[in-house]
C-alpha cells in the first residue's frame, strides 16, 4: 500500500511527531521528581561493588538494558547486559558474588526475573530495580528501588513502550554521569575504551607511537657538503635532513624549502659547499609524549610539516610528518 492511500496527511504526521515528544518529555519531569536520596544509595551501592554492574531485563526493557550496560563500561563502570531468560538456563553463572544486580521492569514483576530471585538473594547479590512504582514484587525485594513515576505512554493505544522506555533510558544515563563524576573519569580514560574511534586516537596516540626512529632518520653532520645531504635526504624520502654532531645533538635541519630559498638567493650552488652554510640553524622541534593531535595542531599553527623529535638532551630520537599523523587517523 502506498503512501498516499493512507488517510493521514504531511501536517498529521507533523502533529503525531510533536505529540509523541511532548508526552516523553513530561514523561522526563515526571522522572525528575523521583530523583531522590535513592538515587544517592544507589550510585554508593555500585561505587561500593568489587565487581561489574549486572543489567537484565526483558523485551524493550532488556533492549535499554543493553544500552545502559555498554554506557556504564564505557564511562568507568564495569557493566554487561545478562538476558534473564538466558540467565534461567545457565547464564546466571554470570553473576557472582561481589556484582550489583540491576532489574529494569516498568511493572516491577517481570515473570523471567522474578524466577531468579531465590538464587540472587542466596548469594547476597545486592539489587537495584527501575521500574514505574515500588508498588511490585520486584522492588519489593530490593536494596534501592529507583522509580520511574506514573506517566502515560506516547504510544495512542497505551501499549507499546514509549515514554516509560525513554524514561528508562535516561535513568540509566543519569545514574552513568553521576558515576562519571564521582569517579574522577577523564577523557583519557574514556579513550582507553575506545582506541579503535577518532576520539581514541586523538588522545591515545603520542608523537612516539608514530614518529620514524633509529634507521629512518635522515642525519648529517654539518661539515656534509650539498651532494650528501641530498643523498640523504632522497634515499630517507622524508623532504629533510637533520643536522646533528658527533653526539647526536640537533644542530640545524636542512629541508626541500631551505634548498629552494638557497637556488632563488644565489647565481650558483657547487655541491660541494657546506650544508652548515645553508641549514636551518633553529629548527622547531617536540617531545616524543607530545599528543599526536597536537603536533599536528603545531604544525598548522606553525605552517610547517614537520617535527624533529628530541629528548631532554636535545639529541635527535625521531622525525614526525604531517603525512605519519593523518596516515594515523588523527585529524
Amino acid at each position: 500500500m502506498s503512501a498516499s492511500q493512507y488517510n493521514f496527511a504531511s501536517q498529521d504526521f507533523l502533529n503525531s511527531a510533536l505529540a509523541t515528544l511532548q508526552t516523553e518529555q513530561q514523561a522526563l519531569g515526571v522522572l525528575a521528581n523521583q530523583i531522590d536520596a535513592r538515587f544517592v544509595k544507589a550510585c554508593n551501592l555500585i561505587l561500593a561493588c568489587t565487581g561489574r554492574v549486572v543489567i537484565t531485563g526483558m523485551g524493550k526493557s532488556g533492549h535499554i538494558g543493553r544500552k545502559i550496560a555498554a554506557t556504564l563500561a564505557s564511562t568507568g563502570t564495569p557493566s554487561f547486559f545478562m538476558h534473564p531468560g538466558e540467565a534461567g538456563h545457565g547464564d546466571l553463572g554470570m553473576l557472582v558474588p561481589g556484582d550489583v544486580l540491576v532489574a529494569i521492569s516498568n511493572s516491577g514483576k517481570s515473570d523471567e526475573i522474578m524466577m531468579l530471585m531465590p538464587l540472587v538473594k542466596r548469594n547476597a547479590i545486592p539489587l537495584i530495580t527501575i521500574s514505574r512504582d515500588d508498588g511490585g514484587p520486584m522492588p519489593q525485594l530490593a536494596e534501592v528501588a529507583l522509580t520511574l513515576g506514573e506517566s502515560k505512554e506516547a504510544c495512542p493505544l497505551g501499549l507499546a513502550p514509549t515514554s516509560s522506555t525513554t524514561a528508562t533510558l535516561a535513568l540509566g544515563d543519569a545514574l552513568a554521569v553521576a558515576l562519571l563524576e564521582a569517579r574522577g573519569f577523564t577523557a583519557d580514560d574514556f579513550a582507553r575504551s575506545h582506541p579503535a574511534g577518532a576520539l581514541g586516537k586523538r588522545l591515545l596516540l603520542h608523537v612516539s607511537d608514530i614518529m620514524h626512529k633509529g634507521n629512518e632518520l635522515p642525519k648529517i653532520l654539518p661539515n656534509t657538503s650539498l651532494h650528501g645531504a641530498l643523498l640523504e635526504m632522497t634515499s630517507k624520502r622524508l623532504g629533510l635532513a637533520a643536522v646533528v654532531d658527533e653526539k647526536n645533538h640537533v644542530l640545524g635541519v636542512f629541508t626541500d624549502g631551505d634548498l629552494r630559498r638557497t637556488f632563488e638567493k644565489m647565481n650558483s650552488i657547487e655541491g660541494n659547499m657546506s650544508i652548515e652554510q645553508i641549514m636551518t640553524k633553529t629548527p622547531l622541534t617536540i617531545g616524543a609524549d607530545v599528543r599526536a593531535v597536537e603536533a599536528l595542531e603545531l604544525m598548522n599553527h606553525k605552517k610547517i610539516n614537520q617535527f624533529l623529535v628530541v629528548n631532554d638532551q636535545d639529541e635527535l630520537i625521531g622525525i614526525i610528518t604531517m603525512h605519519d599523523i593523518i596516515s594515523a587517523g588523527v585529524n
